[in-house]
């Protein structure tokens, strides 16, 4: 056995919670719009497996690459390992189709919301990605932040610098 199978990976326990809040704010919207002033940034890795995105932004995005979804997309999915979507570049639409595991920032830059995540190196499966619903916002409105994490070194984030007051 290594270390890493004798020790509870809290890292990524936290990681595919966190993606998780990425799906489930994609079903909201997928459900009832986007509301108010709310949009998203995702930043994704081009290079990343699965990733589905045409040549030439590929080509124009060698590495990473980052979406808005505000005004004008079509076609919004999501599922447990893949967000899709339409945009359109240079006036043509395009699908892009991006893991979940591929992304490595998500904000919603209306509500000074952000998640910055470590690329995901291994297979993750569905539970990975559950979000409990005792896991989201407070009554308040409270919740959220950003979670940055190291390598195999722990530390304690305060997330308060990101909360609404």
């Amino acid at each position: 056995m290594t270390e890493e199978d004798e020790i509870l990976r809290y890292d990524k326990m936290v990681e595919g919670a966190l993606r998780g809040v990425v799906r489930r704010a994609v079903e909201e919207v997928m459900e009832h719009g986007l509301p108010g002033d709310h949009h998203f940034y995702i930043t994704f890795l081009t290079d990343y497996p699965g990733v589905k995105i045409p040549d030439y932004l590929r080509d124009r995005y060698p590495g990473e690459m980052t979406i808005v979804l505000q005004y004008q997309f079509s076609d919004l999915n999501v599922d447990d390992e893949n967000l899709g979507v339409t945009l359109s570049f240079n006036n043509v639409p395009e699908q892009l189709v991006v893991p979940l595991a591929a992304i490595s920032i998500f904000a919603d830059p209306s509500v000074n919301f952000a998640l910055q995540f470590q690329p995901m190196d291994e297979e993750l499966d569905e539970s990975d990605f559950i979000l409990d619903e005792d896991d989201g916002p407070d009554d308040d409105g409270s919740g959220g932040g950003k979670k940055k994490a190291e390598d195999k070194t722990g530390e304690v984030v305060s997330l308060d610098k990101f909360r609404k007051k």
